[in-house]
C-alpha cells in the first residue's frame, strides 16, 4: 500500500517561476487559460500530480500576483505542506513575504525552499540569496534549482518526499465527515456539472448523496476523478474532481462545501476565533477581510481580549469549530495574520466574562445544539427567528413521544394526516429555533432528548474507554441505523474521535 495522499501548494513572488518548476517536475503546464499563456503569468489555480515513487503528491500551483492573493489563499487551504519558489536574482520579494504569512495563518508548517532561475546568476549572487531564504525561513530545507537546465529537479524530488514523510494526515481524517470547499466548477458535454476542490477530510464514493451548502441543496456523485483517472473513492488530503447529478452549473459557485446531510457545518454571518498570528493588527482594524476554505467577505473585528475576536461577517462563510482563518487588511490590502475558528455560529457578544477554564468546557448540548444548527439553517440573527408554528409544535411533540426511535418525515407527516413538504418546514422551523437537533437527514430529535442521548453514549464511552456502533444499539435500545447516526454526530461535534470501528471519548484541550 502507498503512502498517504498529501497536496503540497506553491508559494512565492510573481515572475519567480513556480509554474515553470511545476512543470519541469511533473510535465504538467497548469497554465491553462489562454490569457495565461498570453500574458506569461498564473491567474487562476493550477493542478498537478507529483510522482515520488510511492507517494504521490497533488501540487497546487498559486499565483504571485498582488491582485491574486484571494485566489492564492483559496488554494492554499487545505495544504499538507509548501515550496516556496524564490527566484536567485531577485532575493525575497513582498509576495514571498505575504504568502508566508498566508501560510503561517494558515497553520502550514512542513515545506521546502526552492532558489529558482540559479542558471541566470553567479556564486556570488546565489550564496546572497541563499542567506536571504535562510534568514527568512531559519532550518527549511533549501534546493538550488533551474527549470529550463534540470539543475537540482532530482534533489528537489527527495526532498519534497522527505517533507512529506513528516507530514503524514492525521488517522481522525479520513473518519471525519467529508468537506470539500469548491474552487472550480464547469461543465462537461454530455456529464454536466464537475467541481473540484481538496478534499479536506472524510471519503467520497461514486453514487453517494451529498448536499451543496449554503442552502443544503440535494445532489449525488455520478463520478470521481483524482489527477484525470476514475475512482470509486476519494480519500481526505486528495484533489478531487466530482461529477454531479442535480444542480446545473449556474446553481453552483466557487466557495460553495460538498458534504453530506447533517454535517456540522455553520453557514455563517458570525465567528470567535482565537487569533494565533498577528493578533495586535487585527484588532486594531475595524473592518478586514475574512477568509475561510474558499470564500471571503469584509467583516467588523470585535475584540473579545485575551487573544479572541468576534467576526461579524458581510457574507456568510461556511465554518466549522476548528477551521482556519486568515485575515487580511482592506486597504490597503495586506495579510495580518489568523487564527481558529473557537465557535463557527455564536450568539452576538462583547468581550467574554468566563475564565480560560470555563471557556474551555465543552458546551452544553442544548446551546451547541442550536448554535451550530441555527448556523445551518442559514439564519444570521436569533431575535429574527419566529418561534415555531401549530404544525412544528404536532410535530415536535410526536417526535417526543418516538423517544430514541423518531420516525422519519414521510411516516410523520402520514401520522399527522399532513404532506412530508410541510414536515420538512415544521422540522426546520423547530431546527431553526433551537428546539430539535437534525442529526441526519431524516433523523431529528427534540432537543433535550438528543442531550440525553448524547451525554448517555459520553458516559458509555468513559466508562469502557470507548465505544461502537453495537454497544450504543444495545446499549439504547435502538437500531443499527439511529447508533451510527448518533456516533457520527458525536464524533462532528469532537465529544467522541473516531478510530476504526471505536469511539473514544476527546479530552477537553487545555489552555496554557
Amino acid at each position: 500500500m502507498g503512502a498517504a495522499p498529501l497536496t503540497v501548494g506553491t508559494a512565492g513572488h510573481i515572475d519567480h517561476g513556480k509554474t515553470a518548476l511545476v512543470r519541469a517536475l511533473t510535465g504538467h503546464d497548469t497554465d491553462r487559460l489562454a490569457e495565461e499563456r498570453r500574458r506569461g503569468i498564473s491567474i487562476e489555480l493550477g493542478f498537478a500530480a507529483l510522482e515520488l515513487g510511492e507517494r504521490r503528491l497533488s501540487l497546487v500551483d498559486v499565483p504571485g500576483h498582488e491582485r491574486l492573493v484571494r485566489t492564492m489563499i483559496a488554494g492554499a487551504s487545505g495544504i499538507d505542506l509548501f515550496l516556496l519558489v524564490v527566484a536567485a536574482d531577485d532575493g525575497p520579494m513582498p509576495q514571498t513575504r505575504e504568502h508566508l504569512a498566508v501560510l503561517r495563518a494558515l497553520g502550514v508548517e512542513p515545506g521546502a525552499i526552492a532558489l529558482s532561475k540559479v542558471d541566470l546568476v553567479d556564486a556570488e549572487a546565489r550564496l546572497l540569496a541563499e542567506a536571504e531564504c535562510a534568514e527568512l525561513l531559519p532550518g527549511a530545507p533549501l534546493v538550488a534549482v533551474s527549470a529550463r537546465s534540470g539543475e537540482g529537479l532530482d534533489s528537489l524530488r527527495a526532498t519534497l518526499g522527505d517533507v512529506a514523510a513528516k507530514a503524514e494526515p492525521a488517522p481522525a481524517l479520513a473518519a471525519a465527515e467529508p468537506l470539500l470547499h469548491v474552487d472550480r466548477r464547469f461543465t462537461v458535454t454530455g456529464r454536466g456539472t464537475v467541481v473540484t476542490g481538496t478534499l479536506w477530510s472524510g471519503t467520497l464514493a461514486r453514487g453517494q448523496r451529498v448536499v451543496l451548502l449554503p442552502g443544503e441543496r440535494d445532489a449525488r456523485i455520478r463520478s470521481i476523478e483524482v489527477h484525470g483517472a476514475d475512482r470509486e473513492l476519494a480519500g481526505p488530503r486528495q484533489r478531487v474532481a466530482l461529477n454531479l447529478a442535480g444542480p446545473r452549473r449556474e446553481e453552483v459557485a466557487r466557495g460553495d462545501v460538498v458534504t453530506v446531510p447533517g454535517a456540522a457545518v455553520a453557514t455563517t454571518y458570525r465567528l470567535d476565533a482565537e487569533l494565533l498570528e498577528g493578533a495586535a493588527e487585527i484588532v486594531a482594524e475595524r473592518r478586514a477581510q475574512v477568509h475561510l476554505g474558499t470564500r471571503e467577505s469584509p467583516a467588523r473585528v470585535v475584540d473579545l481580549g485575551a487573544g479572541s475576536v468576534q467576526l461579524r461577517l458581510e457574507r456568510p462563510l461556511l465554518a466549522r469549530r476548528g477551521d482556519r482563518v486568515v485575515v487580511r487588511r482592506i486597504a490597503p490590502p495586506d495579510t495580518l495574520g489568523g487564527g481558529i475558528v473557537r465557535d463557527p455560529a455564536p450568539r452576538r457578544h462583547g468581550p467574554l466574562t468566563t475564565s480560560p477554564d470555563e471557556a474551555s468546557r465543552p458546551e452544553a448540548p442544548q446551546d451547541l445544539a442550536v448554535r451550530a444548527r441555527r448556523g445551518c439553517s442559514g439564519s444570521t440573527r436569533s431575535a429574527e427567528i419566529a418561534p415555531p408554528g401549530p404544525l412544528a409544535r404536532r410535530v415536535l411533540a410526536a417526535l417526543e413521544g418516538d423517544g430514541a426511535r423518531p420516525r422519519p418525515p414521510g411516516p410523520l407527516a402520514e401520522a399527522l394526516g399532513t404532506e412530508r413538504r410541510q414536515v420538512e418546514a415544521a422540522l426546520r422551523e423547530l431546527v431553526a429555533a433551537g428546539e430539535a437537533v437534525r442529526i441526519a437527514r431524516d433523523i431529528a430529535y427534540p432537543t433535550p432528548a438528543y442531550a440525553r442521548l448524547r451525554e448517555a453514549i459520553a458516559g458509555l464511552s468513559r466508562r469502557g474507554g470507548s465505544t461502537s456502533i453495537a454497544e450504543v444499539r444495545d446499549e439504547l435500545g435502538i437500531s443499527r441505523k439511529y447508533a451510527q447516526a448518533l456516533l457520527e454526530r458525536l464524533d462532528a461535534e469532537r465529544v467522541l474521535r473516531r478510530e476504526g470501528d471505536r469511539h473514544y471519548p476527546r479530552e477537553v484541550p487545555q489552555r496554557a
